[in-house]
Formats: structure tokens, sequence, C-alpha cells
């Protein structure tokens, strides 16, 4: 009787944990609104419900498929311009981010996306970003990237413009499963510039 009624016990709280958790459908794909353009986000309250949805959804994809750094609204069905961060131990709320500078020194990478998990697409990004955004509490915050967090940023605000990575890929032969990435690279990571020989490989976003 007690190992029963420590199972039930043990099922009541992994359901009231899952109920307390908003993680939302990632949209695939093909779906439509993937290419819709975000609109901006008046204030803070507005964007609130839409990051604790966009924290849950990263977590459960990081639990389900070992990987994840970062998501954009529009992916969970909300085309507004906010993006959540989580790296180095720090979360990031963006609400309207927009670029202040790009570098045009260049790098390529084997891209990857909660939208196509599957899939890697060669590409090129800037080496360097700064970014403006506002913040949970409204005030406005500016964030200068490099390397992986830059190619991040840029992976996100695409999103918000309607524009996936399988758009920038290089030529026909910068599209590979994440099977045959692996099989060929063995998971690898690492970044390079553009003008190096064979370029980087993913991020495993």
């Amino acid at each position: 009787m007690a190992s029963l009624a420590g199972s039930s016990l043990g099922a009541a709280l992994a359901g009231i944990v899952m109920s307390s958790m908003s993680a939302r459908r990632i949209l695939q794909l093909g779906d439509p609104l993937l290419r819709a353009v975000s609109v901006p986000v008046a204030t803070p309250a507005e964007a609130g419900g839409v990051f604790r949805d966009l924290g849950d959804t990263l977590h459960e994809f990081q639990r389900t498929h070992g990987f994840g750094r970062g998501i954009s609204a529009v992916q969970i069905g909300e085309p507004k311009r906010l993006i959540y961060i989580e790296l180095e131990g720090r979360a990031y709320c963006l609400r309207n981010p927009e670029y202040e500078w790009q570098s045009e020194e260049k790098f390529e990478l084997w891209d990857d996306c909660f939208s196509f998990p599957g899939l890697l697409v060669r590409l090129e990004r800037s080496v360097g970003v700064r970014i403006r955004f506002w913040n949970e509490a409204g005030e406005v915050e500016r964030v200068e990237a490099n390397g992986g967090f830059s190619e991040l940023l840029q992976h996100e605000i695409d999103h918000l413009d309607g524009i996936l990575a399988v758009d920038r890929a290089l030529d026909r032969e910068s599209l590979c499963t994440r099977d045959e990435y692996l099989r060929r690279y063995g998971g690898v990571r690492g970044y390079a510039p553009a003008s190096s020989p064979g370029g980087g490989r993913g991020p495993l976003r």
C-alpha cells in the first residue's frame, strides 16, 4: 500500500508541475504564420505572459531534444516582436529588438531551428552585432554580441521578419539532415570566418 500511495503522490505532483507549465506547440516549417512579419509590442504587461510561455516552451524543448538557447514569439503562434534567450546563465527577454550595428565581417556556420530540428542549413552571419531592445521593466537596453551570441540574435530577429534559416542557405549543398551532420562531423561545434576553408560548424541551437 505504501508503494502505491507513493506512486499516486508522485503522479499527482508531476501533474501539478505539468499544469503549472505553459509550454506551447512550436510551429513547424511550412506553417504560413512563420512567414508573418511580427508586430511591435507596446507595453511590458502585454509581453509578460508571452515571455513566460516562451521560457516554458524553451525548457520543454531542451528536455525533449537536449539542446536549445532561444525562441521567438511567432514560433509559438504569437506574431509579436518578442524573443526569449537563455545563454551562459542569463535569461534575456527582448521586446521590439532592432539592430543598431552589424559588422561587415561575416562568418559561416551550420544553423538549425526549433521549427525544423532535424535539418541544418549552411549560411552566413555577421560576426558582431549591437541590438537595442526594451526590457521587462520598460527600459531601453543594448547588447553587443559576437560569435555564437551574435548569430543567435540574428537568427531570432530573422524570425520576427518572417525569414527562416533555409532562406539564407548559401547554395544547393547547404542543407543537411541532423543525422547526416552528426555522422559527418560527430556533433563538433564551432565557428569560423567565411574566408576559412570549410567555414564553421553548427551551434546546435
